[in-house]
């Protein structure tokens, strides 16, 4: 049985904040193996003050879709004031904190850079860093933690709200250690304190630890969704659906132009380690191709294991360009969303020169390559910030 951090905080180390003034950023994720919300375990624990509740992307309790801005509030529950950390300001100012004694940040991430809530940590902690507000993870475990580091590093001069502080597509670290890896590596210097996870290694996926999973976000309703959401997430940057508006968002793709036997079939002769792909039919209910009729695949994870998301992700891209000359890149206020995700151009501009006769193997086996160095420098950076074996 592995122990989050919300259980080890009340069951052992309270005393590190007893008799503060409570600010929590969290979601529907933050609840403890009972599924008692960390919400309510400090609202009504006697030996703290809940004062201020923080909403990430999706809100407070995970209502809105992504993108959506959020605005301030107060939660109905408790009648805690809520500070929206996705509206018009994503930073936590210091002046948000002025009346606080500790911050504490409880949210299920799901491994992958893409993922909004672990830049809310980043910009949360570089705004507590500037006053004598302490900052408190309660640590949680990463679920696709055996996937390990892959893709590309982001570099600096391309961040964004989804792709940065140097991260590759998938990481490998839990919150509390991309928390210190944050503090350490960008000068933050805030006072934080990480409550660990007992029991639980790094070799561990989440439907092995006895906990339920909880959607930390609208479209992220199974393992499997996090599993290959690494890979898929890549697609919002296309014209091609990703899912978003069915019940298999990031593991149904497609477009109204595609064939969806003649695209899996393409897929299926890769033979790519640990996955198949089923020709798949669907009607997105919002979003792109809003109740349009859609071809495309299902993407099925057979061997969690073997796979690779980011190489399922890199030649479903590969191919989908190869066989449909329709397919194009989604901007985004001028830029390409796509380059967002993708750490800048690179990606964008190496599939949009692929020769439709190159086989994808040899276009995804030299962006692996170039990659290689990413990952080795990123596990050498980490390899300090690291608490789990």
């Amino acid at each position: 049985m592995v122990r989050v951090g919300i259980e080890t905080l009340v069951e052992t180390d309270l005393e590190a904040v007893e008799g503060d003034r409570i600010g929590l950023i969290t979601n529907p994720s933050g609840v403890d193996s009972a599924l008692v919300p960390t919400i309510d375990t400090l609202y009504n624990h006697d030996s703290v003050e809940l004062v201020r509740l923080f909403g990430p992307e999706h809100g407070i309790r995970g209502n809105e879709q992504a993108g959506v801005k959020v605005a301030d509030s107060v939660d109905e529950r408790t009648g805690i004031p809520v500070t929206s950390l996705y509206g018009d300001n994503r930073r936590l100012d210091p002046d948000m904190v002025a009346d606080l004694d500790t911050v504490i940040y409880d949210m299920q991430d799901i491994g992958c850079r893409f993922y909004t809530l672990i830049y809310t940590l980043a910009y949360a902690l570089a705004g507590v860093s500037e006053t004598d507000t302490s900052f408190v993870v309660l640590d949680r475990p990463n679920p696709i933690a055996p996937l390990g580091i892959d893709g590309n590093r982001v570099p600096t001069e391309h961040e964004s709200f989804v792709g940065g502080r140097r991260l590759p597509i998938t990481h490998g670290l839990t919150v509390g250690e991309l928390a210190r890896y944050f503090n350490g590596e960008f000068g933050l210097e805030a006072d934080l304190e990480v409550v660990e996870l007992d029991g639980w290694t790094r070799d561990t996926w989440y439907d092995e630890i006895e906990h339920a999973w909880v959607p930390p976000s609208p479209n992220m309703p199974t393992l499997d969704t996090a599993t290959i959401y690494p890979g898929t997430c890549l697609f919002e940057g296309t014209t091609l659906s990703e899912g978003r508006g069915t019940t298999k968002p990031f593991e149904l793709l497609g477009a109204t132009w595609v064939d969806a036997e003649e695209w899996a079939a393409t897929l299926n002769d890769l033979e790519i380690a640990g996955g198949a792909f089923r020709p798949a039919y669907f009607t997105p209910m919002f979003s792109k191709h809003e109740r349009q009729d859609v071809e495309g695949v299902q993407v099925h994870v057979m061997d969690r294991n073997e796979i690779s998301p980011v190489e399922i992700g890199m030649k479903m891209l590969i191919t989908a360009f190869q066989l449909y000359p329709e397919t194009d890149w989604v901007e985004s206020n001028g830029d390409y969303f796509i380059d967002k995700l993708g750490g800048g151009p690179s990606l964008r501009e190496t599939i949009t020169d692929v020769d439709p006769a190159e086989n994808a193997d040899d276009v995804y086996d030299r962006l692996d390559r170039q990659w290689a160095e990413d990952r080795a420098a990123f596990a050498d950076v980490t390899d300090e910030y690291v608490l789990y074996q």
